[in-house]
């Protein structure tokens, strides 16, 4: 597996877990937004790996701010991160999983893909990934290539879980089933599903 962030510490640390446990990983850091960054991790899977068959679009940022609230930079930056990562990721690797046999690719969106969310920029970023999942999962299903997104909500030890103030944290909480977070390896389990084999006949999900 190749990793990749702008958080070159915790990057470095899942890497050295995953070879002590006898796997195969390297970090590399990767500011989603840049097309040139991209270009150089699918090329890396290639001459490391021999090719590339999941990806799993997963970096974001949360503004934290009302409509009458955010200025451009602010905009910009969160649809670059949000929205025009996994645009480039899906663009630029979807030819090399095709070539490399077929696969998954699994975007990260968010429940505020589904409803109205009161964070401007986060809530177009995530419903414009929704849709933008759906129409690479049209286009690339001749490649046999899936696309799928995922909508956590709540999830303990993230960012957006960590940006809530007291007041909104409990307020989400009580409006979840299980009244509670959910936890990182839920969701890890939920794309691992959805980029194996199990989920083969899965495409244009939201889940």
């Amino acid at each position: 597996v190749i990793l990749t962030d702008i958080d070159d510490p915790a990057g470095e640390r899942v890497s050295a877990d995953i070879l002590a446990e006898g796997g195969r990983a390297l970090y590399r850091h990767h500011d989603v937004a840049d097309e040139a960054d991209w270009k150089v991790v699918i090329a890396l899977a290639k001459g490391m790996f021999g090719g590339l068959h999941i990806v799993i679009n997963n970096a974001g940022i949360v503004p934290r701010l009302t409509l009458d609230q955010t200025p451009l930079e602010a905009w910009n930056r969160a649809l670059a991160v949000n929205l025009t990562g996994p645009m480039l990721g899906m663009k630029l690797s979807a030819p090399m999983i095709r070539d490399s046999g077929g696969g998954s690719i699994v975007n990260v969106s968010s429940v505020a893909a589904l409803m109205a969310h009161y964070d401007a920029a986060y809530t177009a970023s995530k419903w414009g990934l929704r849709g933008l999942t759906k129409t690479a999962a049209t286009e690339y299903a001749p490649w046999g290539v899936r696309v799928n997104s995922i909508h956590p909500g709540q999830i303990e030890g993230t960012a957006l879980f960590g940006s809530a103030s007291p007041e909104l944290a409990a307020s989400l909480r009580a409006s979840i089933p299980m009244q509670r977070p959910g936890r990182p390896e839920e969701c890890a389990a939920l794309a691992l599903f959805l980029a194996s084999d199990e989920a083969s006949f899965i495409t244009g999900a939201e889940i």
